[in-house]
């Protein structure tokens, strides 16, 4: 389950910013020179991907969300831009849960006093408009440790409602918003209220999935929202129209170059998620990744690179990350034993373009919370540390917490890394003083918003990031050591999805 809703990212370690710093040389593979392709991935040609996503959106209601027309629309432009760069394109078609506003939700206190009080549907909430009697439900106020919240996690803390239309009103906490939500349905609640837990970083307005569909309303609140409607007893108006359908179609577009290379059973699977939510274009979320990965992809064919390649490079870009990693899970699933043995490793770029950025890289060896990824994770992460500290680019670890399409790779044992540039969480005075940047702020202020769109990038960031992308393609591609030292790795392909399987939704927390 995603333990936060924001992004766990760079780790306070006595009292200062923990830094990245390149692991000892034992664990580099031979320095490759990747200038050609960095100097060739440039932000225009990213820009001009970004800029075209943009028009698809605006062509399709203003988003480009799998299981819509923006989103297809979005799969046939990379895919035309691919064939045309002499890959091998193969669409891979599934059926996924889809869920959408189908207007905004609203929520009024209607005594002792009317006020609006800003709200947003949990994904996959029923739709409904109820006016009834707000009822709290074993809230702790003030709030304990994060996560630790119990109210909604029983049946037996829900009392009867009573004939009239009643409003259960929970708080976040130690179980997924999904068992809550079924919890009051349960119990006779016409509608469900969930507003944030209360701890820093737990206070603002709540958005999260409810991880599949539920028969009544359910909304997202802040803390202090949620205090005072628990403060007093109160009536209020929930509504919600939303659409669910649970066998909607999408796509994953796969791109591989039709080449021989010295190793063939070590593919390099380098991904990006191409939908955004429904709310808006998602140009940085995660146009910015898919455009980078993209121009990747055509300048190392145009420079003459992947002539040269030691290992196959396949490039992915995912459906329904939005809805839980949905495509990643989907295509991981869809591979025989022998071939997740061939996956050698998973580069994976998800929001590389946020205006107030921070330079994340995924932690491969657990040092900043001892929640290391598969074997080999940690010489991935050092190649991207050690190119920034080259390039005198300071960087920073972002725990493997599942939150991007990397997770069902680790889940079976397939090393992975990449970078992020943050999300809706906070830029500290530290990171402003090592980043740049404004301390106080998110990194993405419209993250997972209609504002996401082509003015909300940063160009510096799609420079530095995407150049860094694009070294650590070509190093794995390139090098004849390979990460390791010897020849091949071996998958641990005897550990199945399934058991671990997250259904947390995309960046959207289940809890």
């Amino acid at each position: 389950m995603r333990r936060a809703l924001y992004c766990t990212a760079a780790v306070i370690l006595t009292g200062s910013l923990f830094v990245s710093a390149p692991a000892d040389a034992t664990s580099r593979p031979k320095p490759v020179d990747t200038s050609k392709l960095t100097r060739a991935v440039t932000v225009n040609g990213q820009l001009k991907t970004l800029r075209q996503l943009q028009v698809i959106a605006n062509r399709n209601d203003g988003n480009r969300a799998s299981g819509l027309p923006g989103h297809e629309a979005s799969v046939a432009y990379i895919a035309s831009e691919l064939k045309k760069s002499g890959y091998k394109v193969t669409k891979q078609t599934f059926t996924f849960p889809f869920s959408r506003d189908l207007e905004a939700a609203t929520l009024t206190q209607l005594a002792p006093e009317k006020q609006t009080i800003e709200t947003v549907a949990m994904d996959y909430s029923g739709t409904g408009d109820v006016s009834g009697a707000v009822t709290p439900i074993n809230l702790v106020i003030p709030p304990g440790e994060a996560g630790t919240t119990p109210s909604g996690c029983a049946a037996s803390d829900f009392p009867d409602p009573g004939p009239e239309p009643a409003i259960a009103l929970i708080q976040r906490g130690s179980c997924d918003f999904g068992v809550k939500a079924v919890n009051a349905e349960d119990a006779g609640y016409d509608a469900a209220i969930i507003f944030n837990e209360g701890q820093e970083g737990r206070q603002e307005l709540l958005t999260g999935t409810l991880g599949g569909p539920v028969g009544i309303p359910v909304v997202g609140t802040s803390y202090d929202d949620g205090v005072a409607l628990a403060a007093a007893p109160s009536t209020a108006r929930v509504t919600a129209r939303t659409e669910v359908d649970l066998n909607r179609k999408t796509t994953n577009l796969i791109a591989d170059l039709p080449r021989k290379t010295q190793h063939p059973d070590q593919v390099v699977v380098v991904g990006a998620h191409l939908d955004s939510v429904a709310e808006g274009p998602g140009v940085n979320d995660n146009g910015s990744g898919s455009a980078n990965i993209l121009e990747i992809a055509k300048q190392y064919v145009k420079t003459g690179l992947a002539k040269k390649a030691q290992r196959p490079v396949r490039f992915a870009f995912w459906a329904a990350e939005e809805k839980g990693l949905l495509g990643a899970y989907h295509y991981v699933e869809s591979l025989s034993d022998a071939q997740r043995d061939k996956i050698y490793a998973n580069l994976n770029f998800d929001m590389i373009g946020s205006p107030n950025y921070a330079r994340y890289v995924y932690d491969g060896d657990g040092s900043s919370d001892g929640n290391a990824g598969p074997a080999g994770s940690a010489e991935i992460e050092n190649v991207f540390t050690s190119y920034l500290t080259e390039k005198k680019l300071a960087s920073a670890p972002t725990s493997f917490d599942g939150r991007s399409d990397y997770g069902p790779f680790i889940e079976v044992g397939i090393p992975a890394g990449g970078l992020f540039s943050g999300a809706e969480g906070i830029k500290s005075a530290e990171e402003a003083t090592l980043f740049g940047g404004t301390a106080g702020v998110a990194y993405d202020s419209c993250y997972h918003q209609a504002c996401d769109d082509i003015t909300n990038l940063s160009t510096r960031a799609i420079d530095e990031l995407g150049d860094a992308a694009a070294h650590s393609v070509g190093t794995l591609a390139l090098s004849k050591t390979g990460l390791y030292g010897d020849a091949k790795r071996k998958a641990a392909s005897s550990k199945k999805l399934g058991a671990a399987k997250r259904d947390a939704l995309g960046h959207a927390p289940t809890r």
